[in-house]
This record gives structure tokens, C-alpha cells and sequence, in this order.
């Protein structure tokens, strides 16, 4: 076969980025499968999640907006629960990311805010009010556009850092 072979060489995509770190989709979705594991033995399941570079902070952190359904009524979970969860996710990012927290100290604790169910589903109304497809949306695994974050600030109901300092 005679015809041309083409290699496609671009950037992997970075999501996040406070200093010199750099954590892409695959990175991020790793760290919160690792870190949402603490939620298990509270009947708790990870709806949806996104993240964002929190740079309003000195210094820089990473955000992680997570949507929950608790299969069981009425259990609350320890805040200890979620600094755990911070820290697994922390911990399962990429060295240059746990230099600028422990060393540089260039990057902030990992936060993670908890949003009120329903919150990705407006998300996706959003999105589609401003002419995305609804057969191909996907929630933004990052975000950056003041609108949206705005959004999911509105929606907060509880938040946790990271207990390292």
C-alpha cells in the first residue's frame, strides 16, 4: 500500500496547571478514583466530578468539584473521610505536583468541594443553552470559564483541604 501514513504528534492535554505541574485527564481521573475508595463504606457513589486551577489563592490549588448520591438515608460522613480522600488524591498525582506541595510549597492544599445533586445537570443545561449538542456533551473534566465556576461555587454545600499543610 502506497499511501501516505500520517502520525499525528501533539501535547497530551493538560487539565491543570498551578506552577510547573502539569496533570492531565488520565492523571486527574486516577487520582479521584483512588480518593473517592474512602466514601465506600458510606454506601456513597461519585455522580460526576470536574476540577479547576484555583490561581485567586496564594498560592495556587487544585479544586475538585465532586456530585454524590448516598444510597443509604442519613448517614453522615466524617470530614476525616474527605481530608483522606484530599490527601489519596494528592498523593496519586504526579511528582512535580507533590514537590510544589511539600517542598516548593508553590501549591496550595487540594481542595474538594461537595455540590448539591443535580448541580452537573445544570452544567449540562448551560452548556446546551449556549449551542452545545446534547449528544455529544460531556462534563469538562477541567474548567476555567467564570460562568461555570461560578455555578458550581453557588452549589457548594460542603468543602474540604487537604489536612498537609
Amino acid at each position: 500500500n502506497a499511501a501516505p501514513q500520517f502520525h499525528f504528534v501533539c501535547r497530551q492535554n493538560v487539565v491543570l496547571s498551578i506552577d510547573s505541574d502539569k496533570t492531565d485527564e488520565v492523571e486527574l481521573h486516577s487520582a479521584v478514583e483512588n480518593s473517592v475508595k474512602h466514601l465506600e463504606a458510606f454506601d456513597a457513589q461519585l455522580i460526576e466530578y470536574t476540577s479547576y486551577a484555583d490561581t485567586g489563592t496564594i498560592p495556587g490549588h487544585y479544586v475538585l468539584y465532586w456530585e454524590l448520591r448516598f444510597n443509604t438515608k442519613a448517614i453522615e460522613v466524617p470530614s476525616s473521610v474527605f481530608e483522606d480522600c484530599c490527601l489519596t488524591a494528592e498523593e496519586s498525582l504526579n511528582s512535580v505536583y507533590r514537590q510544589g506541595r511539600a517542598s516548593d510549597k508553590s501549591i496550595g492544599p487540594l481542595e474538594i468541594r461537595v455540590v448539591e445533586e443535580g448541580t452537573f445537570d445544570e452544567l449540562m443545561d448551560y452548556a446546551l443553552s449556549r449551542g452545545a449538542s446534547i449528544n455529544q456533551y460531556k462534563a469538562p473534566r477541567c474548567i476555567k470559564f467564570t460562568p461555570i465556576v461560578e455555578l458550581l461555587n453557588s452549589r457548594v454545600v460542603h468543602s474540604y483541604f487537604s489536612p498537609q499543610p
